[in-house]
This record gives structure tokens, C-alpha cells and sequence, in this order.
């Protein structure tokens, strides 16, 4: 006999529901909070990270690798290393520049403590010149990650001296920074232990996930070494990664299962000074790689700006479909591959198969959405269109044996959704031809589908009383058989 469930639930009155959400109407100046220096954060940390769960705990990292990847795009970092140490706080040092140690006039307060403690405060902003591009929450993450942290230490390595900071409960200062020491070397050592009281969910940094990014971050910045480490372990666990092909290695790394069309990534990369309305001129760079395989799916695209994943693409995506529709359907039309009063390949027909990695550096990014996963930039566009459009077509024509190969893959591939299109069609006007119900099933006989419903039963016992004790004209069945 099954145990009696003892549970009781009570459905709660919520019929003044609306008169309970009502406020206070006293408002006035007393109403109103103003949250200090980094309480904003702690009170509301999903603004800045997303969410408080695991997701958050690792952004939390890439952040502060951000800034050792952003002195490495400025020309000044080689090699950075993360480390997972027991209790799972988390070291990031890099060999660049350093954060700057001296008095910030605004501030009052040395460029650490002003970096680590004030949100907004940087040199990310285009207008001091410390980064011409740079990733990141521009300003806000190394505050951030300080404000959602027990505590965080700061160590900087530059113009021959060792300097020391130490902050606790959420990015407040033991003391000011203080010269520790003489050094040759040079750079940021960062060491931050998330606030349990923050992320309720788990503190356990997981290797896997990490090891993920840091590996991504090395593909898209050629010829920076990054070593990730696990201390947690009793036998540490490390891997270093370090691709000198960059964006080239990346897509021969996503397409080792697969049996590329052509064997060499084919690579293009470009630079453009774009000068706007107000006078303003800005750089931007891009650089594509693309390698065709034996795939079927035409989802291979994978969009970064400045470092940053944008997975809904943006305007550098739009700007490779313009070059493939263009490029290769003048090519196929060229060689006669494509025959007149043919249409042009679509351009799902031209990235079937397709893996591109597409990575712009902007100084001005301007994204679509909070979270950064649409480029929005209208300039980018046709940057990228002009690139892979010039790479591509002298590619094409330097190898024509693989243009065939690849043409040939695409007229394939519309062929393919030509026939599932036509199948398609066959399908729903023979459905809509269907007169009478086959089998067990029994239509009702109205034909307004507002009142119609159709009952599905197990058996052809049920099935049988279920066509017995229908109404006609609304309910339609099917008697038997599951």
C-alpha cells in the first residue's frame, strides 16, 4: 500500500495583492538611499556578473585575466598565470606594465587603490591613452571582483620597486599601498577569495571551465602564454597554452574530428582608420580564418570583439556573409558553375560546412544587450566584408581545384535544401488533402479547429468507450494501440 501523503497545502489569499505592493505615501528626500563606493555592487552583484551561481564565481576570473589580456593587446604582457589555490581563492599574475602606483588627481588615492576600489576608474576609457583597445567591464571589473570578494591582495611589480595592498570585507583597504621593497620586475600579481555570503550556491572553481577560457584567450591573442595551475590538488594539475598561429590554430582545434575541404585555414586580417562625424578617427583591426570540412551544418561561426565572445554575432558576422554570398557566387558564375537563370547560393548555402573564427579589435565597442553577445557597430560591417572579400577572392583564384571542391560542397548543399523544401510541401498539402481518418482514429466532424479537441487513450478498451462517449461534432479520437 502506498504511504498516505501527510503534506497539506494551503492556497493563500492573494485577492489584495495589488493593495499590499502599494507604498508609502510619505515619499520623500528621507526615502531615498545613496549606496557608497562599492556597496552597490554587494547589494545588487547581478547587475555587474549576471548571476550569483557558478556562472558569476568564474566571471569572477575572467575579469581579472581580462586585465592581464588587455596589457598583452597593448603590447606589454608575454606570459600570464592563473592558479587555483586551496579553499579555491584564485592568483592571476602577469609580466605587464603594472597598475600604476602613483597619486590619481581626482581620486586622491594611488592608481591601485583608485582601480580596485572605485568603479568606472581606469585606463580603459580611450581618452588617457594607457589602452588603445581593451575587453573586460571597462572600469568596473577589478572593483567588482574586489566588492564580491572576502578579501583580495594586490602586489605590483614597477619602476624598480615592490608595492602591497591588502583589502577585506568587500574591497575596503587595511591600509594604503605601501612600498615593500626593491625589484627589477614588472607587472600585477592579484589574489581574491569570493564571498561565500554572495555566492550561496558554491565557491568550487571547476578546472574544466577554466581551462576552457584560458585556452580560448590563447588562441585569440597569438604568442601570449598562458599557465593555468590547481594547487587544490595533492598532485598539482597544470596546463599551458601558448598558439603562435592564433585564430589559425583555433579553427584547426575545433575541426580535428572533421575532414577538412581545404587543408589550409585560409587566414585574412586588415586594419581600417575610420574618421566619423565629430572628427573622432579610430583603428580598428580584424582578422578571419576560415576552413571548409565534410560537415552538414552551417552554425560553425564563432564571433569575439576585443576578446569577447558574442554569440548572437553582430555586424563583423554580417560582414563575412556579405564577402561569402558575394565572392562566391561571382566565382561559380565566373566559371560557369552556376548556369544563367540559376539563383544565387543563400548564404546558409555558402557557410554549410563552414568553420570561421571572426575576432575585431574596436577601441569603441558598442554592444546590443547587457550581457555583450551582439556587435552592434556600423563601421565593422564593411570592414570585414572588405577583407574576406579580397582574401577570399585571390584564395579562389590562386586554388582553383579547391574553389571547385568547395563550390561543388555549397551547390550540394542547396540541392540538399531544395529537396527537403519540396518534401516539405508534399507533406502539408497531402495533409490538407486528407479527407477521412486512417486506422483506429475517428474524426469529428466540425471543421472550426476554436471548438475541436483531440483525446489520445491507451488501449482499444479505452479507446473504444472514449469513441462511445464523444461529442461528435468537437471531439476527435484514436482508439488503441500505445
Amino acid at each position: 500500500m502506498a504511504e498516505e501523503d501527510t503534506n497539506v497545502y494551503v492556497k493563500e489569499d492573494i485577492s489584495n495583492e495589488r493593495e499590499l505592493e502599494i507604498a508609502d505615501a510619505h515619499y520623500d528626500a528621507s526615502n531615498l538611499q545613496v549606496l557608497e563606493g562599492l556597496q552597490a555592487v554587494r547589494k545588487r552583484p547581478g547587475m555587474y556578473i549576471a548571476t550569483t551561481a557558478s556562472p558569476g564565481l568564474h566571471h569572477l576570473v575572467w575579469e581579472i585575466v581580462d586585465n592581464s589580456i588587455d596589457e598583452a593587446l597593448a603590447g606589454y604582457c608575454k606570459n600570464i598565470e592563473v592558479t587555483i589555490n586551496p579553499g579555491n581563492s584564485i592568483t592571476v599574475v602577469d609580466d605587464g606594465r603594472g597598475v600604476p602606483v602613483d597619486i590619481v588627481a581626482k581620486s586622491g588615492l594611488s592608481g591601485v587603490e583608485t582601480v580596485y576600489t572605485i568603479l568606472h576608474a581606469g585606463g580603459k576609457f580611450g581618452e588617457g591613452g594607457g589602452y588603445k583597445v581593451s575587453g573586460g567591464l571597462h572600469g568596473v571589473g577589478a572593483s567588482v571582483v574586489n566588492a564580491l570578494s572576502t578579501w583580495m591582495e594586490v602586489t605590483v611589480w614597477r619602476d624598480g620597486g615592490e608595492y602591497f595592498i591588502r583589502f577585506e570585507n568587500g574591497g575596503h583597504p587595511v591600509d594604503r599601498l605601501k612600498r615593500v621593497g626593491d625589484s627589477s620586475k614588472r607587472g600585477t600579481k592579484v589574489t581574491f577569495q569570493p564571498d561565500p555570503t554572495i555566492f550561496t550556491e558554491t565557491i568550487e572553481y571547476d578546472y574544466d571551465v577554466i581551462k576552457n577560457h584560458m585556452r580560448q584567450m590563447a588562441f585569440l591573442n597569438k604568442g601570449i602564454r598562458i599557465t593555468l595551475k590547481d594547487n587544490r590538488l595533492d598532485v598539482p594539475m597544470t596546463d599551458t597554452f601558448y598558439y603562435e598561429g592564433g585564430i589559425k590554430e583555433y579553427v584547426k582545434y575545433i575541426n580535428q574530428n572533421k575532414l577538412p575541404v581545404n587543408e589550409d585555414v585560409m587566414y585574412f586580417e586588415g586594419a581600417e582608420d575610420v574618421t566619423f562625424g565629430d572628427g573622432k578617427s579610430i583603428r580598428i583591426y580584424a582578422e578571419i580564418a576560415l576552413q571548409w570540412t565534410d560537415s552538414y551544418s552551417s552554425d560553425g561561426v564563432y564571433s569575439f570583439c576585443n576578446n569577447i565572445s558574442t554569440k548572437e554575432g553582430g555586424t563583423h558576422v554580417e560582414g563575412l556573409n556579405l564577402a561569402l554570398n558575394r565572392v562566391i557566387n561571382a566565382y561559380a558564375r565566373f566559371k560557369k558553375l552556376l548556369k544563367e537563370g540559376e539563383d544565387n547560393y543563400s548564404t546558409d548555402d555558402c557557410r554549410e560546412g563552414l568553420t570561421a573564427v571572426v575576432s575585431v579589435k574596436h577601441p569603441d565597442p558598442q554592444y546590443e544587450g547587457q550581457t555583450k553577445t551582439k556587435l552592434g557597430n556600423s563601421e565593422v560591417r564593411k570592414i570585414v566584408s572588405s577583407i574576406v572579400g579580397d582574401g577570399l577572392r585571390q584564395y579562389l583564384d590562386e586554388n582553383p581545384g579547391v574553389a571547385s571542391t568547395i563550390v561543388d560542397k555549397i551547390a550540394l548543399a542547396r540541392k540538399a535544401r531544395d529537396a527537403a523544401k519540396i518534401a516539405r510541401e508534399k507533406i502539408r498539402k497531402s495533409s490538407l488533402e486528407i479527407t477521412t481518418l486512417p486506422g483506429k482514429l475517428a474524426d469529428c466532424s466540425s471543421r472550426d479547429p476554436k471548438i475541436c479537441e483531440l483525446y489520445i487513450v491507451e488501449g482499444n478498451s479505452a479507446g473504444g468507450s472514449a469513441k462511445q462517449g464523444r461529442e461528435r461534432k468537437k471531439l476527435s479520437g484514436r482508439a488503441g494501440g500505445y
